[in-house]
């Protein structure tokens, strides 16, 4: 009975070690396995400072290669590990994303995960067509520039705005703007429409009606300043030469306009023959001011308008030194001595067409 008692207290303490060591290592796993956890979500695993474009119906192996393609990640198997619990696979969000060193694989995902995009500045100006506006746009966002301009000469859109095919263009104010990179063409026409309106203030609204002029008329005229000249401290003076023609129902005789006409901007010289070109946009032929600007027009050009100059001239010139201003006359007369003049520069140029 003793013996029997003696192997049984000897049989409990060697099942005892057992248990404690299972235990140890168990533990010892999930210590393992928790720092790994840890380190997956937690740990530093970003190279660099990038940004990443993630497109429009991306899938997540286009997100992993992009990021390979950066070398932005340290260990990929790792992000691999935490997007996928996390659930981002099922989860991409297109965009512009501006990406840090230093960055854990958890900190990526969530921002990734959360659409939360870095804007991209767009800037344009001195932009004269359509076409030219589209593929600057995509130079900056995602659409292509067939897209945007698809946009731009959709005629619905300009009449849901209030505007014909001929005026949409002083819709766009050229600055630069945050947009996020995915913007579509017709989100990009909305914010256009909100800085438009708020472009428009009451301010600039009472000026154009002391002009007798409507906002279209006013971007309109500007627009044909900025061809006519780049010296901006010299645009309110012609502006009051056009608001005095218009006034005066007289024809504008813009020679921009001839340009735009013929589809070509870089004419140096208009010739008679290129006067009689059929066109509404032809100053020459058709009095007042043409259906709509010939560019678009910047803010300089279209405020030079706004506070046009008060004064009597009716004509101007390009000066005969090429400076880039021009002389202004009263009379007919005064007119063509001055024309005179920068013909015969022409000339010695050789500049004939």
């Amino acid at each position: 009975m003793s013996l029997n008692n003696s192997n049984r207290l000897l049989a409990f303490p060697k099942a005892g070690k057992w248990l404690i060591v299972g235990v140890l290592i168990a533990g010892l796993a999930a210590s393992v396995w928790s720092y790994r956890i840890y380190n997956n979500l937690f740990q530093d695993n970003t190279r660099k400072t990038i940004m990443l474009y993630i497109p429009t119906g991306a899938v997540f192996q286009q997100v992993v290669d992009s990021l390979k393609h950066h070398e932005y990640l340290s260990d990929v198997s790792s992000f691999q590990w935490v997007a996928a619990r996390k659930k981002y696979p099922e989860n991409i969000r297109p965009g512009a994303y501006k990406l840090e060193e230093g960055w854990s694989n958890n900190k990526v995902i969530d921002l990734l995960r959360s659409g939360i995009q870095t804007p991209v500045k767009v800037t344009f100006n001195n932009i004269r067509f359509r076409q030219d506006l589209a593929a600057r746009l995509s130079k900056y966002l995602e659409p292509d520039s067939s897209a945007f301009l698809t946009a731009f000469n959709n005629d619905k859109i300009a009449s849901d705005y209030g505007l014909t095919h001929e005026s949409f263009p002083m819709l766009i104010i050229p600055n630069t703007y945050e947009f996020y990179w995915n913007t579509s063409p017709v989100k990009f026409i909305e914010r256009m429409k909100s800085e438009y309106d708020h472009f428009w203030n009451d301010s600039r609204k009472k000026k154009a009606a002391d002009l007798e002029l409507t906002p279209l008329q006013v971007v309109t005229i500007a627009s044909i300043l900025q061809e006519e000249t780049n010296k901006n401290d010299e645009k309110s003076r012609m502006a009051g030469v056009y608001v005095n023609r218009v006034k005066k129902g007289w024809l504008l005789q813009a020679d921009p306009t001839i340009k735009y006409a013929m589809g070509n901007f870089q004419i140096k010289r208009v010739l008679t023959e290129y006067l009689s070109v059929e066109s509404p946009y032809n100053t020459y032929k058709y009095a007042g001011l043409p259906p709509g600007p010939i560019n678009f027009p910047d803010i300089v050009s279209v405020d030079a308008v706004l506070n046009a100059e008060h004064n009597n001239y009716m004509y101007f010139c390009a000066k005969e030194d090429f400076s880039g201003y021009h002389n202004f006359a009263l009379s007919l007369a005064e007119h063509n001595r001055n024309a005179a003049r920068y013909q015969n520069a022409l000339n010695k140029s050789e500049i004939w067409k």
